[in-house]
């Protein structure tokens, strides 16, 4: 293998990783192309479409993404729960992270992109119920424990693409918030 770039940069299956540095922090590049989506377009307008990504991974395929509209959309989110959203997302990627560590089951079957977009779902008055992170987080824990038949009808935080589009990428998220449960309730009673 012929190393062109050094060994600071490594290219992987989607992205290009890119090592830190004294002087610059690791970053990860991803090669895309824009893709636009005109299957709302029903004027044959050039102009009508939703603007997304396109990226061709090394193992095959394409994967089609939407990363405006997430962004854009996790901003609005954010502001409408209080400001509570991005912090319960943080506490939910920390807490996912913990489960792996201590080699709790599902904690690798779901994404950091796919918690994000699960709790993206939640009604904003969720977010808004308490005035303390732990609260909120219990909170939101007993909405998607609640309402965990409702995952085949997410979208993922764009707005666009389905979180779940089959009975089994579903169950893997049911059974993520299953043992997310345990897991908190654990920790907050120390036992």
């Amino acid at each position: 293998m012929t190393i062109k770039f050094g060994r600071d940069v490594k290219r992987g299956d989607k992205s290009i990783k890119v090592h830190g540095n004294t002087y610059r922090k690791d970053a990860d590049t991803v090669p895309c192309m824009r893709y636009r989506d005109y299957r709302g377009d029903n004027r044959k307008d050039e102009s009508n479409y939703v603007g997304g990504v396109v990226i061709f991974p090394d193992s095959g395929g394409r994967i089609i993404n939407y990363p405006e509209q997430h962004i854009a959309n996790g901003r609005q989110k954010n502001v409408a729960a209080n400001h509570y959203y991005k912090k319960i997302v943080r506490i939910i990627k920390n807490m996912k992270l913990l489960m792996s560590n201590y080699g709790f089951p599902y904690a690798n079957d779901v994404s950091s992109f796919g918690l994000e977009s699960l709790l993206w779902n939640i009604p904003d008055e969720i977010f808004k119920k308490w005035g303390l992170y732990g609260f909120a987080f219990e909170e939101v824990l007993n909405y998607l424990q609640a309402h965990k038949a409702d995952f085949l009808t997410y979208k993922e935080a764009n707005g666009i693409k389905s979180l779940c589009p089959t009975q089994a990428s579903a169950k893997t998220y049911e059974n993520f918030i299953d043992i997310l449960v345990e897991f908190f309730e654990y920790d907050i009673n120390g036992t």
